[in-house]
């Protein structure tokens, strides 16, 4: 692909080999370096020597003092909060172009969750923090897709992620062109079943949400509405949600398939089901079905083809 078609997405700078890590080593990910790369722009920065840390430097770690987060040495020497907080704000309104970020784990800048925490003695707190320019991050970005390298090596959080980050990149490109009731409708009647197998709740809720434009401000409403997406993006689907949806849009494709196309279609639904067979199978059966029926309705769903072929995540969920 074309750098000008690729997704910007951030990343933490040691994941593409860069050796800007506190005793001067990385921890390349060759998937980030070698697939994702051929999709996604990276935009990669260390948040410790942007905030003006050399390497090697004394390894950091998080202290609780009184309700706040400080990143001390792990001697207790020196205090980089301050450095440490005046990058993150310099630093996080000029990645509003970016669609995603993948950090790296435990880090007491970087890590996205299961951080350590310390007391001011030394003693462990706590596991439950986040990294101080993740935090910022996530707080000056709610909706954008975050996730760690090393969970990208689980097949359905791997798969969960990458489909958030193209389906964040179509809505930034709606908004960047111009918002209006007709765009907001078209975007959710393409992303319908997306939302139907990750989340039936949010699917049932967001038809009403979106049946009067006109009851509030459309950028109010879109706001709300776009929030609510992501949010229930995040879930992972089962593995009942995916053939709920898979038996949903079969329907609609029932009256112009012969009956031995159904068949196989339904018997490769079921083979899914019972794990026989990965979801790409009956994804292709449909995807083929409507070369065959005219269904510019489910031709238009991005449940289909949610990211490219290539990236294989269909065929390890």
């Amino acid at each position: 692909m074309d750098t000008a078609e690729k997704i910007p997405v951030g990343i933490s700078a040691c994941l593409l080999g860069m050796e800007v890590r506190h005793d001067g080593g990385h921890k390349h990910s060759r998937y980030c370096t070698g697939v994702l790369a051929k999709h996604f722009s990276f935009r990669s920065l260390c948040p410790e020597m942007g905030s003006g840390l050399s390497t090697p430097r004394k390894a950091l770690r998080l202290i609780e003092q009184g309700d706040q987060l400080r990143m001390v040495t792990t001697d207790g020497l020196r205090d980089h909060t301050d450095l440490m907080m005046d990058f993150v704000d310099r630093t996080l309104p000029a990645l509003d172009s970016l669609r995603g970020f993948i950090l790296m784990a435990k880090s007491p800048s970087c890590g996205m969750e299961r951080v350590k925490v310390y007391r001011e003695d030394g003693e462990l707190m706590h596991r439950d923090a986040a990294g101080l320019f993740a935090a910022g991050l996530k707080q000056a970005y709610p909706l954008m897709p975050i996730e760690e390298a090393g969970r990208l090596n689980d097949d359905s959080l791997r798969e969960n992620f990458i489909e958030r980050v193209f389906l964040y990149d179509d809505w930034c490109q709606l908004v960047a062109g111009g918002l209006t009731p007709q765009r907001l409708i078209d975007f959710h009647s393409r992303h319908k079943f997306q939302l139907l197998a990750h989340c039936q709740r949010t699917y049932r809720e967001l038809g009403p949400m979106l049946a009067n434009l006109k009851a509030r401000p459309l950028e109010e409403i879109a706001n709300d509405y776009i929030h609510a997406v992501m949010e229930a993006m995040k879930k992972q689907v089962s593995r009942g949600a995916h053939v709920n949806t898979l038996q949903h849009m079969a329907g609609f494709l029932r009256e112009g398939l012969s009956q031995e196309d159904r068949t196989l279609i339904n018997e490769q639904i079921d083979a899914y089901l019972r794990e026989d067979v990965p979801l790409i199978v009956p994804m292709t059966l449909l995807r083929g079905a409507l070369r065959k029926v005219d269904q510019p309705y489910l031709q238009a769903q991005r449940y289909l083809n949610p990211y490219p072929d290539s990236l294989g995540l269909r065929n390890r969920v």
